[in-house]
């Protein structure tokens, strides 16, 4: 049975998201991945929903993203966000962005439906997933004259604290996938992560790097550890060696070497932050559903700086 999702409701909020393809094949190679990371800017703008940083591999993606609090959208927002949706008209949405603007500033009862049609799909996480996925699919069918779906089941999320510390450790995890996975060795080297392109100076890549950092010479000393510029800690024992001393020995690892692994809590452990964070948030849902959890559940394997879960995850928890 499907867990309702958590949602804050009138307040900002902060999702772990995450999506893979069917069968978890390696579909994208660099034009797929340059063309998601794309979508990803432009779908998010429209939504209002803030990209804090993300990756996209070969076979899925992650992002962090900033759900506002205030929803009110002026009605030149509403048209300005629309041209960046829909810079020119398509078939599923023949309106030029004129014509919306005209409707919006005369409140016509077209304007008026629109209006409520168009800030009802903003600041929204389902909306968003649902709408970059499709969007990527067709397009992605379409270059490959191909037909079926691209992406398996429903996106994960994970209700992440608005704390600076659990937020940039979310970060570090989805900026170094590509290190997890033996791309590259430096995710400043990889251009499909919010870190990478942050680093090219992308703007949008730094400002979303902010949240969680002052200034990406900070941020990267979570990547890897005391010494902004030294990888010792990741050259000291291999992913190998962690996952065994995780799994077999049950043992402690710096947490620049544990997040070279791949590790559920922040895909699977439903709510992440402080015990007090994961305790409240578990005993909001209305209504009451049992699957959710009771308690917070203390993060293993490093030193978390006091994080927990909603979610104990005993098996597979490090791979």
């Amino acid at each position: 049975m499907r867990r309702k999702r958590l949602k804050i409701q009138k307040k900002t909020s902060y999702y772990h998201l995450m999506s893979r393809t069917v069968n978890g094949e390696d579909m994208f190679g660099n034009r797929e991945r340059e063309i998601l990371r794309k979508m990803i800017w432009q779908v998010s703008e429209f939504s209002g929903v803030r990209i804090i940083t993300y990756a996209v591999m070969k076979n899925h993606f992650h992002l962090l993203v900033e759900v506002p609090s205030d929803v009110r959208v002026s009605d030149d927002e509403i048209v300005r966000r629309y041209r960046r949706l829909y810079p020119a008209p398509t078939p599923w949405q023949p309106m030029r962005a004129e014509i919306l603007e005209e409707h919006l500033h005369q409140n016509t009862l077209e304007g008026i439906a629109l209006r409520k049609a168009l800030t009802g799909r903003m600041h929204d996480i389902s909306w968003l997933m649902k709408t970059l996925k499709q969007r990527f699919s067709l397009w992605f069918n379409k270059s490959r004259d191909r037909f079926g779906p691209v992406w398996s089941e429903r996106f994960k999320s994970v209700l992440v604290e608005g704390d600076r510390w659990a937020l940039k450790t979310v970060a570090a995890y989805i900026d170094l996938n590509a290190v997890r996975a033996g791309l590259v060795e430096d995710p400043k080297d990889y251009r499909f992560c919010g870190y990478g392109e942050a680093v090219g100076g992308g703007r949008l890549a730094r400002s979303g790097l902010s949240l969680v950092d002052k200034d990406l010479a900070g941020y990267r000393q979570t990547l890897y550890g005391a010494g902004s510029g030294e990888k010792s800690e990741k050259h000291s024992i291999t992913r190998e060696e962690a996952v065994r001393v995780l799994t077999k020995e049950k043992g402690k690892l710096p947490l620049s070497v544990v997040l070279r692994c791949r590790v559920r809590y922040f895909t699977d452990g439903k709510i992440l932050g402080s015990p007090e964070f994961v305790e409240a948030r578990s005993q909001s849902d209305p209504e009451g559903n049992k699957v959710l959890p009771r308690r917070p559940y203390p993060m293993k394997g490093a030193d978390w700086g006091n994080l927990s879960v909603g979610n104990g995850l005993r098996k597979k928890l490090f791979s």
